[in-house]
């Protein structure tokens, strides 16, 4: 299998920021959509995009908190949207298309953090899945008359070092037969962000619309690694003794400033121009690395493994994708 995964030299590190990356870039006239963008790592992309200029539309299930949580920040406004409930995104849709507003950048960033015993959305499809994958692909198909639109757009999504322990569970991606593990099901969710950019990229990169799938890193204070509790954390080496995480960018536990750098840098970089459908990781395209042992508490590895970059996986899970959507509006 030919791949595109080569790094490409930006001069960026493990340890550079949003600043860094967002250095000499003006987004005056630019409109952002940020889902979950009012919290850790999708709060801090907000700060720094409208720092440079952009105007910015969060995405969230509840606007008061996150319209508390942006108070004060420019060209910002908030939208409630739920990414289990079809019709909370096809509404969230329709009021941005209403605006007649292009759309330059779509940062899909929310998450549901990994639940210990099984959680299933309205249609029965498990919680993980449905909000990371089958929620923003949803979204991201909706508001494609708004990426037309801006002449040049790009799909971020958030993915996670977790797809390299996972391949799409084919026979049966909502565990309906039994087998839940919170992370198989995390990783799983993961390794469909990048195929869904994979495809996505495929069939929209000649209507000038780029995908790019971002893994920020591990970052201690998210809402899913702060949900395994003090002592999952401190063996995982997230957090020390005294219960502070620990910053290793090098070693892939980065803050949140270092986190975020990588979902800007392919929201943003010109360095990026031409080119889609690619895994990003330390502000860089990553390398292809089939060979990388497993996290361990001392090193993250993150580079992308084949199964998530397989063009035909990538085409499968597209129509898997549809299927289950319009399966699930027929419950």
């Amino acid at each position: 299998m030919t791949h595109r995964q080569q790094p490409i030299g930006t001069g960026f590190t493990a340890a550079s920021t949003v600043d860094d990356v967002l250095a000499g870039i003006d987004l005056t006239g630019k409109n952002i959509i940020v889902t979950g963008g009012h919290s850790g790592l999708g709060l801090v992309t907000t700060r720094a995009l409208t720092a440079a200029g952009a105007s910015v539309t969060v995405g969230s299930r509840d606007t008061e908190r996150a319209a508390a949580a942006v108070a004060g920040i420019e060209r910002v406004e908030v939208s409630r949207l739920d990414l289990m409930d079809p019709a909370s995104i096809d509404a969230f849709v329709a009021r941005y298309l209403e605006s007649g507003r292009p759309l330059h950048i779509l940062i899909n960033n929310a998450g549901y953090p990994a639940p210990a015993e099984i959680v299933r959305d309205a249609r029965g499809y498990e919680a993980q899945l449905a909000t990371n994958h089958l929620g923003h692909f949803q979204l991201t198909l909706g508001l494609h008359p708004a990426l037309q639109a801006a002449d040049g757009a790009r799909v971020v999504t958030t993915t996670s070092g977790a797809q390299r322990m996972s391949d799409i569970l084919w026979d049966d991606p909502n565990f309906t037969g039994g087998g839940y593990h919170p992370g198989l099901a995390y990783a799983q969710s993961k390794t469909a962000n990048v195929l869904f950019t994979v495809e996505l990229d495929r069939r929209w990169a000649d209507e000038g619309i780029r995908a790019f799938a971002a893994h920020p890193g591990v970052i201690a204070t998210t809402s899913f690694n702060s949900a395994v509790g003090v002592a999952a954390q401190r063996a995982q080496g997230l957090i020390d003794e005294a219960g502070e995480p620990i910053i290793d960018p090098e070693h892939g536990k980065k803050n949140e400033a270092q986190g975020a750098a990588t979902i800007v840098f392919g929201a943003t970089s010109p360095l990026l121009a031409g080119r889609g459908g690619l895994y990003l990781n330390n502000s860089d395209v990553s390398q292809l690395d089939d060979d990388q042992p497993a996290p361990t508490a001392e090193e993250v590895t993150a580079d992308v493994v084949s199964h998530s970059v397989d063009p035909k996986s990538a085409e499968r899970l597209w129509h898997l994708t549809e299927q289950l959507l319009k399966e699930g509006s027929a419950k």
